[in-house]
């Protein structure tokens, strides 16, 4: 048997197919055949916006501040991924509205222009950086700036683009929403970094796991109210297939771009090489927590899903990119 699963499995690790991919595809599959319901969905729910704060504080306590300064230098660098993340793909996310209705759902679109206004991840961004032998402190710096500013952006951004299915209230009221669940735990994490940093650092392996249950508990409840809202008898087999083409087009133009406006700009090979894996990225680790505070709890699982989906794309697509332009710097 072990012979049998072998190729299977460096079929997995060669396409980026993690274990936390298998265990959220896992997720989804249980809030279809027992989603909660009631007191459960009220408790969880409680439970959910706990492990986000903690999420949000574990990743201020490891952020090292002496990466980000040296990375701060680098101003123009930091300006087009930030132009590229937050203006260049809502601008992209807009273009595609004459598909909405036809080849994907309104609900769909409405998650796809959620995936837009997204900021940039961090540890793949970083490792995938490493990787292809780019510049790694500002990519540190880079992404970790994206997912600030995503704080107070991606509210404004989903306020000013969307309407079916933002939870209502002015963009105001989401920025303070986001800054009290998702901020304010950030700062602390990096206030207490002089005292917990260590600790943080040594005990990684441990920490992922408060990571990643996290976003699996939210993806749980929000795919839970979608299910007993009807999700899967809302969305069809040709919107599933449209999605995946779209966020792979969308993925390549992001690359594209990235690629030929830094060569434009006369970046140095190590820069371009950040410049696209930061500027084309965008973060499951945020946009998960900041959908369940956005929208309502009906909407969710439309929403998430091209967030979801988008996220396996860009891991499988970038790490070939990666070992690619990490073999050709040696």
């Amino acid at each position: 048997m072990p012979s049998l699963l072998a190729p299977v499995s460096a079929l997995l690790r060669r396409l980026s197919i993690d274990t936390f991919t298998i265990l959220l595809l896992c997720t989804v599959a249980l809030a279809s055949v027992l989603p909660c319901a009631g007191e459960t969905a009220v408790v969880l729910g409680k439970v959910t916006t706990v492990a986000i704060g903690l999420l949000f504080f574990l990743h201020g306590a490891k952020l090292s501040r002496e990466a980000i300064v040296a990375g701060m230098t680098h101003w123009r660098l930091h300006l087009l991924v930030l132009a590229s993340t937050f203006v260049m793909f809502p601008l992209l996310g807009l273009a595609l509205k004459p598909l909405a209705g036809n080849v994907v759902t309104p609900e769909l679109y409405v998650g796809i222009l959620f995936l837009c206004t997204l900021p940039s991840t961090v540890q793949s961004s970083i490792a995938f950086t490493s990787m292809a032998r780019g510049n790694v402190a500002a990519a540190v710096c880079s992404a970790s700036a994206s997912n600030f500013v995503g704080i107070f952006v991606t509210p404004l951004l989903v306020s000013t683009l969307i309407v079916q299915g933002a939870a209502g209230g002015s963009s105001l009221d989401a920025v303070i929403t986001i800054v009290e669940q998702l901020l304010l735990p950030f700062l602390a994490g990096q206030f207490l970094r002089p005292w917990i940093g260590k600790w943080v650092d040594s005990h990684k392996p441990m920490l992922k796991i408060v990571d990643q249950g996290s976003i699996l508990l939210v993806v749980y409840t929000a795919f839970s109210e979608s299910v007993n809202e009807g999700l899967w008898h809302k969305l069809s087999g040709k919107s599933l297939v449209a999605l995946v083409v779209i966020s792979c087009v969308m993925l390549a133009i992001a690359l594209g771009l990235a690629t030929w406006t830094s060569r434009r700009l006369g970046f140095s090979r190590e820069d371009e090489i950040t410049i696209v894996f930061c500027g084309s990225k965008k973060s499951l680790a945020s946009g998960v927590p900041m959908a369940k505070v956005l929208f309502a709890p009906s909407a969710l699982g439309m929403v998430i899903l091209p967030v979801m989906l988008f996220h396996q794309i860009q891991l499988m697509v970038c790490a070939v990119l990666a070992q690619k332009w990490g073999r050709e710097q040696r």
